[in-house]
């Protein structure tokens, strides 16, 4: 059970910024005031977020949460677990990218809504949702009801139940 809230976690964050990205590409610029403020607070620096720029993203996370999501619910197969093991390494780097802001080895205003959003929200979320999806792309068996390891961990597939032997 643990498996399937922990992707459907990740695939809703992915899904959530994947909608945010859209929503950007009509051109509004909410939770900011404009799109320089936009710009500043989501990643630091003045870009566009324009639909060029924000539409291949939202693309790019959404499949990500579909293959998460797949991947969660024992479906996809191969596909899946690939994508989900590319989602883990690009919020990994991400984070990382993050940690490197945060510690100053990579240009951001201390004083920018960037560098506040960065240490509270951004990366801690990458790493959680990276190490969350590393360990559902590295399961075997993706019925299983727990991660691969931890204790109670059971599959759910009726070949493993008819091998269990009884005492």
């Amino acid at each position: 059970m643990r498996n399937k809230r922990t992707g459907t976690a990740v695939a809703g964050l992915l899904a959530a910024d994947g909608l945010a990205h859209l929503y950007w590409a009509t051109g509004a610029t909410w939770p900011a005031a404009d799109e320089r403020a936009l710009s500043l607070a989501v990643l630091g620096i003045e870009t566009s977020f324009g639909p060029g720029a924000v539409l291949p993203l939202a693309a790019v996370l959404l499949t990500g949460a579909t293959a998460v999501l797949a991947r969660t619910r024992g479906r996809g197969g191969r596909a899946s677990r690939a994508v989900t093991a590319a989602v883990a390494a690009g919020l990994a780097v991400r984070g990382l990218a993050g940690l490197g802001w945060a510690a100053g080895l990579l240009p951001s205003p201390p004083d920018s809504p960037f560098h506040a959003l960065n240490l509270a929200l951004y990366t801690p979320l990458c790493l959680a949702a990276a190490w969350a999806a590393a360990r559902l792309a590295a399961q075997r068996n993706s019925h299983q009801t727990t991660f691969p390891g931890a204790r109670g961990s059971t599959p759910h597939s009726s070949a493993s139940a008819a091998t269990r032997v009884s005492p």
